[in-house]
């Protein structure tokens, strides 16, 4: 068997272990299964605790080791990620309070390929339709990264440093210095790695290199008051294996303003405000990271996103507690190319406005405590979407354009959101019981607007809002050394927006021809996780989860795709806080539930998969306060496997095409840390 080295953190994470009150992740300096006190269908865990396996530089490989997530992989990173069957813009991705949009059609920059993960201080996963504070229309989850402000004086620093397996390394610097009044933080990384091969020893075309800097300044005069304001730059390359063209630039523009006030009255608990501006500017090409074959292509659209939030956070009574607020966002896209770079550089070729969209919404979400057993919680959302087409013509090959039937048409709706939620802790024993019955409607994003045909038109502008009702139930207990958490859904799509590649479309008298369109159907969904931690010993533990979601396509009557299969994770961890070692047995089962050509905006079912299991093993040691260093290996046996939901594997020279891209075979890493 071969053998490469490759790197990253340590710790295992295969639960979802909980409390009363809470499901969550968290995490002590290794293993990331301890747990805290916090709310049902809430997961929360250290964004700078190492894991395995080990992640990518992005946040879709990182949420990747929460379990009911998994990712749609393209190369070696910007991966999509998905939860419970769930991708797109079902799932709200927000940074510090900012929702971040890519601008490629083809998906090649996710919001997920914009963050590295580690600057941020925690992660924190809202599943289903149960808040109405954050990005509207996410059905599936909302997922926050997020960084601390805190009111100290002196010097803090954070580094680390990984090597592994195929040319990998990752830097991080984060340092932060002021006074109780004043700080300022200032944050680089850079992350690379070269072609991985799985384990079969195929070379899989997937290098990466990308970095990122910021600067953030905060006024703390006192402790009820925080003033921020940041500056953020990130670029980066990565190749595909799964189409023609690669990308050689993911440039990233952000500016932020942040003010909260805490304590105001007694009524009023804190107000807080926010405005930000991003601005993405992509290239894609045949040429910067392959052999280019033919013509030089390139296409370069961009994204501008302004935005911003206010809320008010209010004590009406002792056991009753709201927060009321608005948001907005505004999105402008444009784009350019060019057939021929050497003759005709797309740098010279005007930007050609595409899309507009801006939303305006209002936002309620109350808690009353009925007993100090039982509380209730519940919230309401509209949103006014508003979205122009801004395309004379669309290309609906490299090499023709056909007039925009809904050229200049403009759409407008206001769509509704709200949930309920009941909570009940059992007396005499530390656990919970919930139930919440949650609604969403969801307007089309970019790429069901824009980047897709319907079956009928050349557009797809006229694509129905879907709608979401879901309920949410589940149990959190803690029997002495023993936490278990379990929750489950049930959700009705109505109007859910379907991928269907490779239609046959009549021309009239120009015959056929074979398109990708989006189309409405009432979609069907169920399932859950289930998670457990055992303490066997102060030093010793047991972990384990299970995963499964179910999809069906009652317009079609066949299995609603993209569904992951079921899926367990196992493991046994040693911590005595100066040594540590665990293992992850992760276990997938076959998938043969597909709709092959129907998916979402990322990919489509191929057909059916076998199971897989996969084994990896780590230890680390703390040689002093603040020091970690950490080794492993993920894939231990040099397994040779593909996520169901992955992408199909495209024909490039000098590689081996397979029918989905396969995940790294046998990779060794090491990682170290340090905090001062």
């Amino acid at each position: 068997m071969k053998f490469t080295f490759r790197p990253l953190t340590l710790a295992v994470l295969f639960a979802l272990p909980a409390y009363a009150h809470a499901e969550t992740l968290t995490t002590d300096d290794v293993v990331v299964t301890a747990a805290h006190t916090e709310q049902p269908l809430k997961i929360e865990t250290d964004a700078k605790a190492p894991r395995q396996p080990v992640p990518a530089h992005d946040g879709a490989d990182y949420l990747k080791t929460i379990p009911g997530f998994d990712v749609i992989r393209k190369g070696g990173s910007d991966g999509d990620p998905v939860f419970r069957g769930m991708a797109g813009s079902r799932l709200g991705i927000l940074l510090d309070g900012e929702q971040i949009l890519g601008g490629c059609g083809g998906r090649m920059d996710p919001p997920t390929a914009y963050i590295f993960p580690e600057t941020y201080d925690r992660i924190t996963v809202l599943k289903g339709p149960q808040t109405v504070l954050y990005a509207p229309g996410s059905s599936a989850a909302t997922v926050l990264f997020e960084r601390n402000i805190k009111r100290e004086a002196g010097w803090h620093g954070h580094g680390a440093l990984t090597l592994g397996s195929f040319g990998r390394n990752d830097e991080l610097a984060q340092v932060r210095g002021g006074t109780e009044n004043f700080f300022v933080e200032g944050t680089g990384s850079r992350s690379h790695s070269g072609n991985y091969e799985d384990g079969n020893g195929r070379e899989v075309h997937s290098r990466y290199t990308r970095w990122s800097e910021g600067i953030r300044f905060g006024l703390t005069p006192d402790d009820n008051t925080q003033l921020t304001v940041a500056a953020n730059r990130s670029n980066g390359q990565a190749a595909y294996a799964d189409r023609s063209v690669d990308g050689s630039k993911f440039e990233r523009e952000n500016y932020d303003i942040k003010f909260r006030k805490q304590n105001l009255s007694d009524v009023v608990e804190s107000v807080e405000a926010q405005g930000y501006y991003n601005y993405i500017d992509h290239v894609m090409d045949n040429y910067t990271l392959r052999p280019a074959t033919g013509m030089k292509t390139a296409m370069n659209p961009d994204r501008e996103t302004k935005g911003g939030r206010v809320a008010v956070k209010l004590a009406l009574a002792p056991q009753t507690h709201a927060t009321l607020g608005a948001d907005y966002q505004t999105n402008q896209h444009t784009g350019r190319m060019t057939m021929n770079e050497t003759m005709m550089p797309y740098e010279d070729m005007p930007r050609v406005d595409d899309a507009k969209s801006r939303n305006y919404g209002i936002f309620g979400e109350l808690a009353h405590d009925l007993t100090q057993h039982d509380r209730v919680i519940g919230g309401l959302r509209l949103d006014r979407w508003q979205a122009n087409d801004q395309r004379a013509d669309i290309s609906i090959n490299m090499m023709s354009t056909v007039a925009n039937p809904t050229a200049g048409k403009e759409r407008s709706r206001t769509l509704t959101s709200g949930f309920g939620r009941f909570e009940h802790d059992l007396e005499g024993t530390p656990a919970t019981v919930y139930a919440g019955l949650g609604h969403t409607e969801r307007f089309p994003d970019y790429w069901e607007l824009i980047s897709k045909e319907s079956a009928t038109s050349f557009s797809a502008f006229d694509t129905k809002p879907e709608k979401t009702t879901q309920l949410d139930i589940g149990t959190l207990f803690t029997l002495g050394r023993l936490s278990v958490s379990l929750s489950g859904f049930y959700s009705n799509i109505d109007d859910y927006i379907l991928i269907q590649s490779n239609y046959v479309k009549p021309m009239g008298m120009m015959g056929t021809r074979t398109t990708t369109i989006v189309r409405n159907v009432d979609a069907t969904t169920w399932g859950g996780e289930l998670g457990a931690s055992y303490k066997l010993t102060d030093t010793w533990k047991l972990d384990g989860s299970l995963a499964y979601v179910r999809g069906e396509n009652d317009t079609d009557d066949r299995p609603l795709a993209q569904m992951t299969p079921l899926e367990g994770r196992l493991g046994v961890n040693y911590d005595d806080k100066t040594w540590s070692f665990g293992s992850l047995l992760r276990l997938v089962a076959k998938q043969d539930r597909v709709a092959v050509d129907q998916g979402n905006i990322v990919g489509q079912d191929i057909g059916k998969t076998g199971g897989f299991a996969v084994f990896s093993v780590n230890g680390g040691w703390r040689p002093k306060q603040g020091l970690l260093i950490a080794a492993g290996v993920d894939n231990l046996f040099d397994k040779n496997y593909a996520e169901h939901i992955s992408r199909a594997g495209s024909m490039l020279a000098g590689f081996t095409q397979t029918t989905r891209i396969n995940e790294p075979g046998r990779m060794v890493w090491v990682k170290g840390t340090l905090d001062f």
